[in-house]
């Protein structure tokens, strides 16, 4: 079922939400300096993406590659028009957002109980009740408050999820008044199919322009469902990170997020307006696969890299 006002909504400047900083690194084995991670947001500051989700404050020893956001999100250069946010699980990773000046923080949820609790060691229920205080104080503070939203298509230990469980996390999620919801599909098994499904149930419960997208690409359906999502939905943001970086521990088998110069790319040739140089953002893609020590999945990288070569962090 398309949705309406299609027309204009294509026209409407898609918006992406780099999360190779956070989302990312923070389960790469070996850590990458801070300096690189902030000549890394730097650069990225300047591709054109319009938010960065720049660090986390979960317990340094729940994720030591992240042990360093307060000094990173402190060191930055932050560009007018750039918003850059960071995971918070409870309040004292709120102190230290706040202290370390985020524009904007993101809680953690998902739509079946068994990931969360391999995940936060919460359920659903759990999590939610722990987020009501979180978002209250944020937009005491004048934070904006992002909502994630995983496994809204497959669950690693549940299989697939109903849409309709989706609806109603999100509908209490919009309830604690969160600006908007990241739809992650997690496992990346989702055909454009699923993600008709899962849009035409909550949709009629939220405006389009308060979701953003999350696709992982484990088998290579990531660019297909983010076109679906955008040309017969009118979904204009979308989540991604540079060379396709990522992956969750709690989610087996599935591999990284949708590179964001692949994504762009593909956006931009179906028609979208952008204002992301996907090139410049490939430069980002190869100097962060040299900082992991290991090839990144981005397609756009690799033709980049070896069609012109060019330095792109300054540290």
């Amino acid at each position: 079922m398309l949705q309406a006002g299609l027309h204009n909504s294509r026209r409407a400047s898609v918006r992406i939400t780099e999360v190779s900083p956070r989302d990312g690194l923070q389960y790469e084995p070996e850590f990458v300096p801070t300096l690189r991670k902030i000549s890394l947001i730097n650069a990225l500051s300047r591709t054109g993406v319009t938010e960065i989700e720049a660090g986390s404050f979960v317990s340094p020893a729940a994720v030591p590659q992240l042990a360093d956001s307060d000094e990173v999100l402190r060191a930055i250069d932050r560009i007018p028009g750039v918003t850059y946010s960071a995971l918070v699980p409870n309040e004292r990773g709120l102190e230290r957002a706040r202290a370390a000046g985020v524009d904007k923080i993101a809680v953690f949820t998902a739509a079946s109980d068994s990931f969360t609790r391999h995940n936060i060691k919460a359920t659903v229920q759990e999590s939610l009740v722990r987020f009501r205080p979180l978002v209250a104080a944020a937009k005491r503070d004048g934070m904006a408050v992002r909502a994630y939203l995983s496994t809204v298509v497959f669950c690693p230990y549940e299989g697939r999820v109903p849409p309709t469980q989706v609806r109603d996390v999100m509908d209490r999620l919009l309830d604690l008044a969160v600006d908007d919801i990241s739809l992650g599909e997690t496992v990346g098994r989702a055909s454009p199919t699923d993600i008709r499904k899962l849009l035409d149930t909550v949709l009629p419960h939220v405006e389009p322009a308060r979701l953003s997208l999350h696709f992982h690409d484990t088998y290579g359906m990531a660019i297909a469902n983010a076109l679906t999502a955008w040309w017969d939905y009118g979904i204009t943001a979308f989540d991604a990170s540079a060379g396709g970086l990522g992956g969750c521990p709690y989610a087996p088998g599935a591999s990284g997020n949708v590179a964001t110069e692949d994504l762009v790319f593909a956006l931009k040739a179906t028609g979208a307006d952008m204002p992301v140089d996907e090139r410049l953002v490939a430069v980002c893609a190869h100097q962060l696969g040299d900082a992991v020590r290991h090839p990144l999945n981005s397609r756009l990288s690799q033709l980049h890299h070896r069609d012109k070569p060019q330095p792109a962090w300054r540290e």
